[in-house]
């Protein structure tokens, strides 16, 4: 190269070596550079650029962006014409004479250079496409130890750059060099391609810029920190007025139109950079779920850096199954009871939503940021899924909260399924059930033991409001379930099978929120009045299953993802079938409906549509919870303690008050009860199907002997 560059001062042998085939030329050293020349590689490979990945709502709102590079590719048709127009103007006036060299231009700076000046430019469009290309792609594959920058380059890296530079001009058009140049440039700020920079200074599309403002971008690439339009608005707006005078003089705009641009104000309408789940428009908590779905799945690349490289940088359009308009209601509800930025006590607060009969999770939302604040949480972990997938990934779940009462109806589900019946009648006036009670498990093990005989000893295992003895006597089992009687939870668990309960519980989902490969732990007696950690989203999920009338189907966020090439990738299906027999889950949605009526436990939060809900409270209140549904939507609320999860809810600040005891109707019921009045019209709000009369009543009892008749009619019978 010092050869090459020795006999090459005055320009001629160096352009000759670029512009001129071999057999023009006499000299043996310019021969010998020219073949030098020939040999550098000509090949480069220009993929698709790293572009943004978008997760979007179900209506195509947007939720989140991903990017290393923020960059959204576009096609030359898709960007305005003067944005064409300006940038050749000020980078490349002869961008349609050359072949991806400007002769002119470079002989200009190699003799300055040879007469002791500093290095110059010369670079094409064409030359700075190739060095953009260079450099990003190192930059997408983590080589930035590789990269080098201005005047960090030798002269063979400059000459290999021209090299590219003529074949690429040799294999695409100058239409499509130009298209790939605006989509790979950097217009600062971190916007990447001309769409991005278009959106972030003015929240239009490339396709919409004017003649101002096209100046503007294009000035911008010739020093994205120098001329930013942002920190440097001034240095912005001179070089903008430069542009608008290249254009004016290679007759690209007239006088008029010079003078008008000019005088125009930089309007800027800076639209707020987004990247990740923590700038999220709304429901950051479930954008990360997403991604983290996404991250885990190994359909989408072989490891987990592969599949976060692809969210990062494959332009990805990931639509997802979360209706914006129920998020943001059930986000609302948190001012009234546990708002993020008044929350002493850190109390915690989560609603989330299932269509039912699909799936689809509709709404995820809590009462804490993505990035905590000082002095607001010491967590930022999902209070409504699991801690772990089935791979063990994580899924930046809570792992769940014990979940009361709203465990029972699986019992009653399983009671129903075992041949029992709705109005049949068991006993629970009995209050002790003592370890020594061989209970019936034939897939394993249960001990533990039952006794609310001595209220002062457990306060927390007497039936509710019932101390005196009024509910400790023989109820329907449908009773048990609507009063949430905790001895009539025994006395039908007393009567079934306990493995067959727990394969009730798996049946509709439920399984432990620390480990989703663990049927919910019935290893305890305990367990069957809610002792059990399960987080949110699959309560609500499994209480979906008696709403459609007995099919499950696994929880999904993913309706779709298509990649920068508009190709779809697979989603994972809810594979919803029949595991509740339809008469069973009737059953269960008839007594449910009566715990939200005059006598039922959640008496206080019915909704003005047909539903069916179960309370919740553990024995301290430490978590507390509604679940309930209407034919259309499934939603759990859950109030309580998720730092210390042993802390008590009671005497804590919600909604602006101190109470001395919290049950799950008081908050979790009345926040669960504003939220679905206000949404669930929104889905199918139509009459439940009532169970078939042979699962409700007992049969009646046989007819009483026909009495025998006196064959003489004269004497009393």
């Amino acid at each position: 190269m010092v050869l090459f560059l020795g006999v090459s001062a005055i320009c001629g042998v160096l352009v000759a070596g670029l512009m001129v085939p071999a057999a023009a030329l006499a000299s043996t050293t310019t021969t010998s550079s020219i073949t030098l020349f020939d040999e550098l590689p000509d090949e480069m490979k220009v993929g698709t650029p790293a572009q943004s990945s978008k997760i979007l709502a179900s209506d195509g709102s947007l939720l989140a962006t991903f990017y290393d590079q923020n960059r959204t590719e576009v096609a030359l048709k898709d960007i305005s014409p003067f944005m064409k127009d300006a940038i050749v103007a000020v980078e490349d006036a002869r961008y349609y004479d050359h072949g991806g060299i400007d002769t002119r231009g470079l002989m200009r700076a190699v003799t300055a250079m040879a007469q002791g000046g500093g290095r110059q430019g010369a670079s094409t469009i064409t030359q700075q496409f190739v060095n953009n290309v260079i450099i990003q792609t190192y930059a997408a594959d983590g080589d930035y130890d590789k990269i080098k920058l201005g005047s960090d380059k030798g002269v063979g890296e400059k000459v290999r750059e021209i090299k590219l530079a003529i074949a690429i001009e040799k294999k695409y058009s100058k239409d499509e060099i130009l298209q790939g140049y605006l989509n790979w440039v950097l217009y600062a700020n971190g916007n990447f391609g001309i769409e991005s920079a278009a959106y972030n200074y003015f929240g239009i599309h490339a396709k919409d810029l004017n003649l101002p403002q096209a100046a503007l971008l294009a000035g911008v690439v010739n020093s994205p920190q120098i001329y930013d339009p942002i920190a440097n608005p001034e240095n912005s707006l001179t070089r903008r007025n430069l542009v608008l005078d290249h254009m004016l003089d290679q007759g690209m705009i007239d006088a008029k139109q010079h003078k008008e641009a000019v005088a125009s104000k930089v309007a800027l309408k800076v639209q707020p950079t987004r990247n990740g789940c923590t700038t999220a428009v709304r429901a950051e908590y479930f954008c990360e779920y997403v991604s983290n779905l996404f991250v885990n799945d190994a359909k989408y690349g072989k490891t987990p850096e592969d599949r976060l490289k692809v969210l990062l940088q494959g332009g990805l359009t990931i639509k997802t199954t979360l209706d914006a308009k129920m998020q943001d209601a059930a986000q609302a509800q948190f001012a009234n009871f546990a708002p993020i930025e008044n929350n002493p006590d850190h109390v915690g607060q989560a609603i989330v939503s299932v269509q039912p009969g699909t799936g689809k999770i509709l709404a995820m939302a809590q009462n804490s940021k993505l990035a905590p604040k000082d002095g607001q949480w010491k967590t930022d972990y999902n209070f409504a899924v699991d801690r772990l997938d089935a791979n063990g990934a994580s899924l930046g779940g809570s792992g769940g909260f014990d979940v009361g009462s709203t465990i029972k109806p699986f019992t009653f589900a399983e009671w129903l399924n075992s041949g029992h019946r709705v109005d049949d009648r068991v006993d629970a006036s009995v209050r002790r059930y003592p370890q020594s009670r061989p209970w019936t498990n034939s897939c394993g093990t249960t001990t533990g033991y039952y006794d609310s005989s001595d209220p002062q000893v457990a306060p927390d295992l007497q039936n509710a409001d019932g101390p005196d003895g009024i509910y400790y006597r023989t109820f329907t089992a449908r009773q048990g379930l609507s009063l949430s009687l905790n001895t009539a939870t025994m006395a039908t668990a007393a009567q079934l099978d306990i493995c067959n309960i727990q394969k009730m519980m798996t049946a509709t989902g439920i399984h432990m929120g620390s480990d989703v490969t663990k049927p919910y732990n019935v290893s305890s007696i305990s367990a069957l009045l809610g002792s059990g950690e399960v987080a949110p989203l699959t309560m609500a999920n499994a209480f979906a299953t008696f709403a459609s009338g007995g099919r499950y189907c696994t929880p999904i966020a993913l309706e779709s993802i298509t990649n920068a090439k508009g190709e779809k990738l697979p989603v994972p299906s809810a594979n919803c079938k029949q595991t509740v027999k339809p008469e069973v889950a009737a059953g269960v949605n008839m007594v449910l409906q009566q715990v939200l009526q005059p006598g039922g436990s959640g008496y206080a939060i019915p909704l003005q549509y047909p539903a069916g809900a179960k309370t919740g409270t553990t024995n301290d209140s430490q978590q507390t919870w509604t679940t309930g549904y209407t034919r259309g939507v499934a939603t759990s609320s859950w109030v309580g303690m998720p730092e210390n999860k042993n802390d008590s809810t009671n005497n804590k600040l919600i909604a602006g008050q101190y109470l001395p005891y919290v049950d799950g109707s008081t908050y979790a019921g009345k926040a669960w009860q504003g939220y679905m009045n206000q949404v669930a019209g929104n889905y199918d709000v139509g009459a439940f199907d009532p169970p078939p009369a042979s699962i409700v009543s007992p049969p009646a009892p046989p007819p009483a002997p026909a009495e025998t008749k006196s064959t003489d009619d004269n004497k009393d019978s």
